[in-house]
């Protein structure tokens, strides 16, 4: 079968392209890097030019004058020259509904293209895209991404990418690629919650991790606890980061020496996999259900993860016993949790096992790949 796998944002499609491969298929994936951090890919659609000195001027430029990013067009100039390459493939999954990153009337004349020149088409819900932003905009789950803009609508600068979804030019990129795919398929129980009821929902296939890239590594607790917190600035409120950087505070002032801090910011994906690996504690994110790429690749490693992990996951996965820290938007609540485990290093342990486990048994690359290939055979 050939597969091309058409965006990438979180090392998603990398992981099942590995998968696929063991099952002897063949696949072509396209992306832009997707910023900093820079994922590889087969075909790069990657916005070089603004990374050059005269590029990035003349990018800065015209987004403070007209809003406009110019990397939006060198993806269209990248991904038009390519696109007498991207045919006759079997099926073509899309990262989400806006893959390419480009001006919305591009997107959906590229997206028209790839359809006519293809066979069966299929989109990801793993990040967020028309009808998970409107899910979210109706307040029907306690806790949201959104929960911050809610509180303080000033925050519309960081939350402007994301409330762009339900303008008109969006929603007939969604119109189209909703009428012309087979179905979606959710990525993690956050993309499962938008999508229960809908005729074109195909069901959840869990994040494929590359087990064999991510070794388990024994924690060492002859010296301090050492805990990790990433910060990306675009999603700075969405993650929920204010709170982590309050209980962190508070947890280096309650045991000082005992503990060692590190915050890394807006860094590349390959220097933060190396910050975190001395780490025992990684602080993700407090607005999820469900946990994201970079939370699973910390529990393969076996870190001790605060992030996504609410009884919806619990219930879905049937688990007995924690596998990752259920983060909220509570600062007490954190530094509760947090302390538990500084005070209680054998309990880090035992849920350090447990995440490798959890994500041997029901994240498996090689298994999620099969999966994916019964569900595009099977509609």
């Amino acid at each position: 079968m050939r597969i091309l796998l058409l965006g990438e944002y979180s090392r998603l499609h990398n992981s099942l392209k590995e998968g696929l491969l063991l099952n002897d298929h063949e696949v072509v994936l396209v992306g832009n890097g997707d910023g900093f951090k820079n994922y590889p890919s087969d075909i790069s659609i990657r916005a070089v030019w603004c990374e050059t000195k005269l590029g990035k001027l003349v990018q800065q430029s015209l987004y403070r004058l007209f809003k406009f990013d110019i990397a939006q067009l060198e993806h269209a100039i990248r991904f038009y020259k390519v696109l007498p390459h991207l045919q006759g493939f079997d099926v073509v999954q899309l990262i989400n509904e806006k893959p390419i990153q480009t001006i919305p009337f591009l997107e959906l004349w590229f997206l028209k293209k790839i359809v006519a020149q293809n066979q069966k088409l299929f989109v990801l819900a793993s990040g967020v895209d028309y009808l998970s932003v409107q899910f979210l905009m109706d307040k029907k789950i306690p806790k949201s991404i959104l929960q911050p803009y809610f509180d303080n609508p000033k925050l519309n600068k960081e939350y402007r990418y994301i409330l762009d979804y339900t303008s008109k030019s969006n929603a007939q990129i969604h119109e189209y690629v909703y009428q012309n795919c087979r179905g979606y398929i959710a990525s993690d129980i956050d993309y499962v919650l938008p999508l229960t009821g809908n005729p074109k929902f195909l069901g959840m296939i869990p994040n494929p991790v590359n087990c064999e890239h991510l070794a388990y590594q024994e924690l060492d607790f002859e010296g301090k606890i050492v805990l990790f917190l990433g910060i990306n600035q675009w999603n700075y409120h969405q993650k929920g980061i204010p709170y982590f950087e309050k209980a962190l505070a508070q947890i280096q002032a309650r045991y000082g020496e005992r503990v060692e801090i590190h915050i890394a910011q807006n860094i590349p994906y390959d220097q933060y996999i190396s910050l975190y690996n001395k780490a025992h504690i990684v602080l993700d994110q407090v607005y999820a259900y469900d946990q994201g790429y970079n939370a699973l690749e910390a529990m393969a490693k076996g870190k001790v993860v605060f992030t996504g992990a609410e009884t919806e996951f619990e219930a879905h996965y049937q688990l007995a016993h924690p596998v990752a820290i259920n983060a909220k938007p509570d600062v007490d609540y954190l530094v509760h949790h947090l302390s538990n485990l500084i005070d209680n290093p054998q309990q880090i342990k035992m849920i350090s096992q447990q995440a490798r486990e959890f994500i041997l048994r029901e994240h498996h690359y090689k298994h999620i790949a099969e999966a994916y290939l019964t569900t595009w055979n099977r509609n």
